[in-house]
């Protein structure tokens, strides 16, 4: 029997509440900023209370602005250019990491696990250590400002492959004879057996990899030139052209607030089964 302390669960509440504001704070000035016009913003102080320029302000944002010295790119095409990147390097991680660690486990090849090694040592090198070279290679094959460009290059995982692999270890070697007795090839057992046993794994890495893909800024920095293959985050930075009078700060937070909406709805939606995918212990 767990003992009730009201003082205790008032405290505990107390500590969620100021950690929800602290987060929430800042979400909650950058909506205000983004209802208000740019000489508003730049006041002392600041408004507190939405203003009346929502709607124009954020069609601003979605359509483009003609006037500005920083970038005035559509934010709606900058965010199809992350949603489509996001997708692809979400997509691509989970596929080509189930294959990797299917083959490693399931399968006996000469060097099996030199090649798990190869690919789980590659953990300790951070971006900045192979992006030089990576980048050489994209601008040679021609893929600058282009989707295979933005996505290629980060669809390799070997944290995914990695936990893929641990999954597959814990899948009994029974059900495999049995597929096997029943007839089934390497394919059919991999579609029909181990796709639905990591339903919840895939969706739970689906959830983290498109947050990944969707937040990406260095690699899209250096790749991208022209507006129109600009993602919604490195738009953000073209916007911030100098001092706050020379930027449209009302705009800038509309396409701020636009940027947080596509990966606040994955993790509310996938919610349930990003937390049974990262806490269910039934195999």
């Amino acid at each position: 029997m767990v003992e009730r302390r009201p003082f205790l669960g008032f405290m505990s509440h107390l500590v969620l509440l100021l950690g929800v504001a602290v987060v929430a704070f800042p979400v909650y000035i950058t909506f205000v900023a983004s209802t208000h016009t740019a000489e508003a913003i730049v006041q002392t102080p600041m408004p507190l209370l939405p203003g009346d320029q929502f709607w124009t302000n954020y069609v601003t944002a979605l359509r483009g602005s003609d006037s500005g010295p920083a970038s005035t790119a559509p934010v709606g095409r900058m965010m199809w250019v992350s949603l489509v990147s996001a997708l692809v390097i979400a997509f691509g991680k989970i596929a080509i990491s189930l294959l990797s660690a299917y083959a490693i486990v399931y399968f006996r090849f000469p060097f099996r696990m030199l090649f798990f090694w190869a690919i789980f040592v590659t953990l300790m090198l951070p971006v900045e250590v192979r992006i030089g070279p990576t980048y050489q290679i994209v601008s040679d094959l021609g893929m600058l400002n282009s989707y295979a460009g933005l996505t290629i290059p980060l669809i390799a995982s070997a944290t995914a492959t990695f936990l893929f692999r641990q999954f597959f270890m814990t899948v009994p070697d029974e059900l495999a004879e049995a597929a096997r007795m029943d007839g089934a090839g390497p394919l059919r057992f991999f579609l029909d057996v181990l796709l639905p046993l990591s339903s919840t794994s895939i969706a739970a890495l689906f959830v983290i990899q498109f947050i990944y893909g969707w937040n990406q800024y260095l690699w899209p920095l250096l790749v991208t030139t022209r507006e129109d293959m600009y993602p919604v985050v490195i738009g953000i930075k073209r916007m911030i052209s100098g001092g706050d009078a020379a930027n449209e700060w009302n705009i800038i937070m509309a396409t701020a607030m636009l940027a947080m909406i596509p990966p606040a709805l994955v993790v509310m939606l996938m919610q349930k089964w990003f937390v049974k995918g990262l806490v269910d212990t039934e195999k």
